[in-house]
């Protein structure tokens, strides 16, 4: 584990690889699982707010999901966490040419919604968890859907956290990135003694 402020990230998001092969997975990560992606408080008003922009391209059972169970519903575990399609799919999935895609970042890459989508989706593999004290966990999750990401970011030999540069931007800032720059180079200088 390192240390960056109030930050504790598992040493693994520095030294494993990970790449999305959306051409081998098919985006099973949006079908898969026992529970919806989880969501901040502050996105579930994100995703109220974008709802007709993004609502277009979800499935008719995801748009009529939303509408029964809410924009959010609270898991096993107390957590905020998207809805789902017969306790599978994520009801803002929706399938083209045999992938599974997100149809909020669809809206937000065509330039019709302001919300890119949930930052725990944008940062997967990566799972973030608040601390009682405020500081911040980031540990890498391993899934078995996942075994083809894996094996392409070890073809083209790209760590975790430079395949996810986006979205950990987008959650910590640019310094926290860097500093992870820099906490990679520390790693590899006292591996290579």
């Amino acid at each position: 584990m390192i240390e960056i402020d109030d930050k504790i990230v598992s040493a693994d998001i520095l030294r494993e690889c990970f790449a999305c092969d959306l051409g081998k997975c098919k985006g099973i990560c949006c079908v898969e699982g026992d529970a919806g992606a989880p969501l901040e408080l502050e996105e579930v008003d994100e995703l109220e707010e974008n709802y007709q922009a993004y609502a277009p391209y979800m499935t008719e059972q995801g748009r009529r999901e939303v509408e029964r169970q809410g924009f959010m519903v609270v898991d096993s575990d107390g957590d905020y966490t998207t809805p789902l399609v017969n306790n599978a799919e994520c009801a803002y999935a929706f399938e083209e040419n045999g992938i599974t895609f997100c149809a909020i970042e669809r809206a937000y890459r065509e330039g019709k919604c302001s919300f890119l989508k949930p930052i725990s989706c944008h940062l997967y593999p990566i799972r973030v968890m608040k601390f009682s004290n405020g500081t911040y966990g980031l540990n890498y999750h391993r899934w078995g859907v996942c075994h083809d990401a894996v094996e392409c970011g070890r073809k083209i030999g790209l760590p975790i956290y430079k395949a996810l540069k986006e979205p950990i931007i987008r959650r910590f800032g640019e310094e926290f990135y860097h500093a992870l720059e820099c906490a990679e180079e520390l790693i590899k200088e006292q591996e290579n003694k």
